[in-house]
């Protein structure tokens, strides 16, 4: 894996602040793609583009869906028992590095369990089921949150896997319990890196130190989105409080500061002490504040659009937006943000470049759209 180290001038870190200061404008001159839709679903959380440009799609109450390209036909391939009460669901779905010859497929959903509720990772086989049809089957458990908490918010669950497709990134939210994100014992509020069987990662970088072995960085809030981009670099985007959405160049073994520090306040109106130089906590390349509530986050590598060619795309949520972040290296900064008219959950890329979008059906009818250059 490719490691960026960031050096401490004066320069860098005034570049740094004023990147993170700006404000993501209104895109002039109305939208720069035309938006086709696809599909409806019912409360959609996730999808992913399979190699012959059908698609899996997750949705909240636990049916995992096989899609044609065109949208016109579905089946359901899966039916997982979730708790799907608040935030909770079926969540995330990826494939395998080796899907072409394995046929797995990695997903994530919240679940009931001993001492409350949490987030597990699962994965199966997507295999023809003799009717003419595919089912997912083989569906084993391969990695559980701890501990298992009451409430039904900040379950995170995204996946990514390591370039090298060596290795796969779990995301743990901190449950909306604040302090588990610093608690070096336990999953929670943390990125995680696992074996492609779930099972902790050789050399994490903190396990010599007494942190849960599975543990990569730690100090994160409600992880709604990671990806790497071609250079290796590891991005993040998380939920902040009321204020501070954070996009976060994730590196091994360091403290991202929640609930210690954020660009963002409590709710009940209490400050959180902003990130600051020297304060032992590594801060976000990029805030907002007033929020966006990012839902999904992919890093473009197509060619239909070449001008964004490396960036980063986020669904809002609240802001019913889709908004793009420029990614320079290590460094990033805000670029557009489009009004999309819904809470926008997922985003991902074609195989053709094309940009896909699902909103999220809780205040929108849940389509999936698909955005290609005008």
């Amino acid at each position: 894996m490719i490691r960026k180290t960031l050096f401490a001038t004066g320069l860098l870190t005034a570049t740094l602040l004023a990147s993170t200061a700006c404000s993501a404008q209104p895109a002039a001159g109305g939208k720069p793609f035309k938006e086709t839709v696809v599909a409806d679903f019912d409360s959609p959380w996730a999808m992913t583009v399979l190699p012959d440009k059908r698609m899996l799609v997750t949705e909240k109450q636990g049916q995992m869906l096989l899609v044609s390209a065109d949208g016109k036909s579905r089946q359901t391939v899966a039916t997982i028992t979730v708790d799907s009460a608040g935030q909770g669901g079926l969540m995330d779905v990826v494939l395998a590095p080796d899907f072409a010859t394995s046929q797995r497929v990695y997903f994530s959903y919240s679940t009931a369990g001993e001492g409350g509720k949490g987030v597990v990772l699962a994965r199966g086989r997507l295999r023809a089921n003799g009717g003419g049809g595919e089912r997912l089957g083989e569906i084993e458990t391969i990695f559980s949150a701890r501990p298992f908490v009451e409430g039904n918010g900040h379950y995170s669950g995204r996946i990514a896997f390591s370039p090298d497709g060596q290795y796969l990134f779990f995301t743990n939210g901190d449950r909306q319990k604040f302090t588990p994100a610093q608690d070096p014992k336990v999953t929670l509020g943390k990125v995680l890196r696992l074996t492609l069987d779930g099972k902790p990662a050789p050399g994490n970088p903190l396990a010599a130190k007494g942190f849960a072995p599975e543990i990569w960085s730690y100090g994160h809030r409600n992880l709604l989105g990671i990806a790497f981009d071609a250079q290796g670099n590891l991005w993040e985007q998380e939920m902040g409080p009321k204020g501070g959405d954070e996009v976060n160049l994730i590196k091994p073994g360091l403290n991202y500061g929640w609930p210690n520090a954020s660009n963002g306040s409590h709710y009940d109106g209490r400050d959180i002490p902003d990130h600051k130089p020297g304060d032992g906590y590594e801060p976000p390349k990029v805030s907002w504040n007033p929020v966006i509530s990012p839902g999904g986050l992919m890093i473009y590598s197509g060619s239909m659009f070449p001008q964004w060619k490396g960036d980063a795309f986020i669904g809002g949520l609240s802001s019913k937006s889709l908004v793009r972040v420029d990614l320079n290296g290590t460094n990033a900064a805000k670029g557009d943000q489009w009004d999309m008219g819904a809470r926008i959950r997922e985003v991902e890329q074609g195989p053709d470049g094309a940009i896909w979008v699902l909103e999220d059906g809780g205040e929108s009818q849940g389509r999936l759209i698909k955005l290609t250059a005008k």
